[in-house]
């Protein structure tokens, strides 16, 4: 296990978003909403702790298969297009006071989600060498 891993920012951004997506979650049934909500956030908390403990453990490196980088940018931009029609649709019909906190806390899960794409792009980016490797005549 990387025990680094969990500080690290985009470690300690999974955790964030677990527990953003189980606060959006726990509002969602208590407050007795739709089901399509709840069903939502428990699928984020869910998908969000796998590739937490697939970084945390370092399976990455052993099922290198998938070029899990990319599997997670395409979670969280879906994550986040699912968040904000979702979400939107929560804060706006607002049945109660929990629905509209799991709306909030839902858009809330929808930055985290576009801020990690973007961080992940970015790694996946610059991680690569930029120059050429035939010589240029």
């Amino acid at each position: 296990a990387d025990s680094g891993f969990p500080r690290s920012p985009q470690g300690a951004l999974k955790l964030g978003r677990a527990l953003v997506a189980l606060v959006a979650f726990l509002c969602f049934v208590v407050s007795r909403s739709h089901g399509a909500y709840a069903a939502l956030a428990a699928m984020e908390v869910v998908i969000t702790t796998l590739f937490f403990l697939l970084y945390f453990l370092k399976l990455d490196k052993k099922l290198s298969g998938l070029f899990w980088p990319l599997a997670d940018i395409f979670n969280s931009v879906v994550a986040a297009l699912f968040l904000l029609v979702v979400c939107l649709f929560a804060v706006v019909i607002k049945t109660n006071n929990g629905t509209l906190a799991g709306g909030v806390f839902g858009l809330v899960l929808l930055v985290l989600c576009a801020v990690d794409a973007v961080l992940l792009f970015q790694k996946i980016s610059l991680g690569g060498p930029r120059r050429r490797n035939t010589p240029v005549k």
